[in-house]
């Protein structure tokens, strides 16, 4: 996974968006911008001494919403952490695209 340390104390991005982990939560984007993808491990497996995300829920949400109601756009689980980071790139890119 192409995870880097930027150099500012902004914390780690990926593909050139921050990521943000608190608990089983994953927020991938900035809040200043229209979208931002929320991923929430949903189940683990112990997998020799390391525990891997077996469940993941992808949610692509507007930042500044009218109702709480209509903050999801777009939802999905994968199977795996990587799956689901893979499809967060793709929505959040093409989301603040305008496509």
């Amino acid at each position: 996974m192409a995870v880097k340390k930027s150099g500012n104390s902004e914390g780690l991005t990926y593909k050139g968006h921050p990521l943000r982990r608190v608990d089983n939560l994953i927020y991938y984007g900035s809040m200043a911008d229209k979208y931002i993808i929320m991923m929430q491990v949903l189940e683990n497996r112990q997998e020799q001494d390391i525990k891997l995300a077996s469940k993941v829920s992808i949610q692509l949400q507007l930042t500044e919403p009218e109702n709480s109601r209509s903050r999801i756009v777009k939802k999905s689980e994968k199977d795996s952490l990587y799956a689901a980071m893979d499809i967060a790139s793709i929505w959040l890119d093409r989301a603040l695209a305008g496509k």
